[in-house]
């Protein structure tokens, strides 16, 4: 086969996949912003009386029935783990409505609920909700419409719609809580059932880098070849000819192929109208900027200890009014630290944490799952690989790790390429290239106009 160069955009999990992957049969160039590589895998390390503590403000958990390639990935870099949990509590003031879902003693952490006919019924519709969401898979159906659309058809309860569905979905993928309604029914479902949440049993055991994610992402960094990495941001990708033109701040290199593994919004900026069909599809997927805060106050938590979880949904405010997510990650027992102090991730705070109790900050783009965003997710997937452009990321799928490596290894196996370690087999992600495929001149073929960054998913 032909060596080509490719050009690799963006060093979070996808990029730094896909830079290894490729590497076996081409020349690969890796472009990252920011001084570190990883993205959304960040550590910092904060002082401790005991020392110092490895902190992981992004990526945290993963478990290896839904990480299956993740989990590969790991064994192949030795990468040190543990067991953890995704244990959930919800905290929800003026209202003064707490509880967390490890146990019944926790679910009624609040002993009044076990009298309130509104906390009684939100129990009932969670449970009517898993029935009818595993009765639908059983029957092989899927529903049609927005999830919101959904809850209406069923008449699940105000209570539990705004007291559990929405905070916990709004947990997981860092959204409003309102963005969840407008959330595909079919592919939340789908995501629910894949991860046990619709069981009260058998979920799958949840785990955490040891030291955190930096761990892993130095073990990959050392895998790519010396030199391949550039830390510069880039400024434009133009066609020139039947090749790209990767522009930097001070240089202009050519490439046979470009990988975006950045977010949609920077990849369509660096396009920068070059293929306006391509960009209205990177378009309508939408990234839900959130700001995390580390911190020690112990206001940001639920007032009761007993209902601390490792995922705290919070609002200060009436439930009409939630037009953001205000998530605390209880990281002391994320990540099992056997510490004094608490040490808390905040997403959004409600209201800010002490000023003596901060630790550090940090921003994030999350992806925005919605309808539009899954329909372009879908038409971007078939045209991969035409004109030797190919997306990748976490928001290629539903925003996570295993998301943005599933994209990497598909890009490489449309390309013929498996990925260097033993990886299992999982449905491609569809391409316009035929699998095997060489990488060809074409980025200025007849049939398509030529293809006209925050962290890396």
């Amino acid at each position: 086969m032909q060596r080509s160069r490719i050009a690799v955009i963006g060093g979070g999990i996808a990029g730094l996949s896909a830079a290894w992957i490729l590497q076996t049969r081409h020349q690969v160039q890796l472009f990252e912003a920011e001084p570190e590589l990883g993205g959304h895998a960040h550590t910092v390390e904060v002082p401790d009386p005991q020392g110092h503590t490895a902190i992981d403000t992004g990526f945290v958990v993963y478990n290896e029935r839904n990480y299956p390639l993740l989990t590969r990935l790991f064994t192949e870099l030795d990468v040190p783990t543990q067991d953890t949990d995704m244990s959930f509590g919800y905290s929800r003031q003026p209202a003064g409505v707490e509880y967390a879902g490890s146990d019944l003693n926790t679910l009624f952490a609040q002993r009044r609920n076990l009298v309130r006919p509104t906390f009684l019924r939100m129990a009932r519709d969670i449970l009517r909700f898993n029935r009818l969401g595993k009765g639908l898979f059983e029957r092989g159906e899927s529903p049609e419409g927005t999830l919101g659309a959904f809850l209406a058809r069923h008449r699940l309860g105000r209570g539990f719609t705004e007291d559990y569905l929405l905070p916990m979905a709004a947990a997981i993928w860092s959204c409003p809580p309102e963005e969840i309604r407008e959330f595909p029914a079919a592919s939340f479902l789908q995501f629910f059932h894949n991860h046990g949440l619709l069981d009260l049993r058998d979920r799958p055991q949840w785990r955490t880098v040891v030291g955190g994610s930096r761990e892993y992402v130095q073990r990959l960094a050392e895998r790519l070849e010396p030199g391949s990495v550039i830390h510069q941001p880039v400024r434009a990708v133009i066609p020139d000819a039947d090749r790209w033109r990767v522009l930097t701040h001070d240089q202009a290199a050519g490439f046979d192929a470009v990988v975006f593994a950045c977010h949609a919004n920077t990849a369509r900026w660096l396009l920068n109208k070059a293929d306006p069909a391509r960009e209205r599809l990177l378009a309508a997927c939408r990234f839900q900027p959130n700001r995390a805060v580390l911190h020690s106050d112990p206001a940001l938590m639920p007032r009761s200890r007993r209902v601390w979880s490792s995922w705290n949904y919070l609002s200060g405010r009436s439930t009409q009014a939630r037009d953001s997510v205000s998530v605390s990650y209880w990281m002391n027992r994320l990540h099992r630290l056997e510490r004094r102090q608490d040490y808390i991730i905040s997403l959004n705070p409600w209201r800010e944490p002490h000023p003596n109790h901060v630790l550090g900050e940090q921003h994030w783009e999350h992806p925005v799952m919605d309808t539009p965003a899954d329909k372009a997710r879908q038409r971007l997937a078939a045209t991969q690989g035409e004109n030797n452009l190919y997306f990748a990321g976490a928001w290629m799928g539903y925003g996570f790790h295993e998301d943005g490596l599933r994209s990497a290894v598909s890009i490489g196996r449309s390309l013929g390429i498996e990925p260097p370690w033993s990886c299992p087999a999982h449905p491609p992600m569809q391409t316009a290239r035929q699998p095997g495929s060489a990488i060809h001149g074409g980025a200025a073929a007849p049939a398509h106009a030529p293809p006209a960054q925050s962290r890396s998913a």
